[in-house]
């Protein structure tokens, strides 16, 4: 491969789109070129050309992503997508395969999921360039590349993605939480509690701060991003 894969990120809500472009540069063969808040600007960006992958978020204020890569591929427009979303719907995803999507993104994500996607790209990307493949395990080979490698789910063997789900669902809820208010929300220790919550400001998914009030040391209280 020569030169950097050129990234557009198109996502409507400001410190999201920020995180993205963030988790994006962190990627080695990677840089973000453009950044879109909505559908008509993301088509408007493409339509100048140099862009080569697309991170694009399904939910838009004046479309959706899908609708965006339907008109992409309508204009004849082969740029990769990884579509971004929070809808596990099935229909999202087949509508996202059936349009051409390259990859999927389901949020909340970290940076290491980022970069798993990413790289899987980049190695799908540097394998063609290497010339057609010439036999069935070649063209298996090809799009295994796309998937995430074996142990790079981005998340660390103590988390699991369902309690994950939770405690960031318990943080949206409302006002910022301390871990004994998630753990008893829950149903689990404030130590376990603590370590989800922690990992989600270590993924830039959560803000903590100290919460005064009454004696001793503060508690400190955890919002989600």
């Amino acid at each position: 491969m020569t030169g950097l894969i050129r990234t557009l990120v198109v996502e409507d809500d400001p410190v999201a789109a920020a995180a993205h472009a963030e988790y994006v540069g962190r990627v080695r063969g990677f840089e973000v070129v453009a950044q879109a808040a909505n559908g008509v600007d993301a088509l408007r960006v493409l339509a100048r050309g140099g862009v080569d992958l697309v991170l694009l978020d399904v939910h838009l204020p004046d479309t959706n992503g899908l609708e965006v890569l339907r008109r992409m591929r309508a204009a004849g427009n082969p740029t990769d997508v990884i579509m971004v979303t929070q809808a596990r719907d099935l229909s999202v995803v087949r509508a996202a395969i059936a349009f051409g999507a390259t990859q999927y993104l389901v949020k909340p994500f970290t940076s290491g999921a980022v970069r798993a996607k990413l790289e899987g790209y980049l190695a799908f990307r540097d394998r063609l360039a290497a010339g057609p493949p010439l036999a069935q395990d070649d063209v298996d080979n090809l799009y295994d590349a796309l998937r995430a490698p074996v142990g790079a789910d981005a998340l660390p063997k103590t988390v699991s993605r369902e309690t994950l789900d939770a405690v960031v669902a318990a943080l949206r809820s409302g006002a910022g939480m301390t871990a004994q208010e998630v753990g008893t929300e829950l149903g689990m220790s404030r130590v376990t509690a603590r370590r989800y919550l922690e990992h989600l400001v270590d993924s830039g998914l959560a803000a903590r701060e100290p919460r005064y009030g009454g004696t001793g040391r503060p508690q400190l209280e955890y919002r989600a991003r």
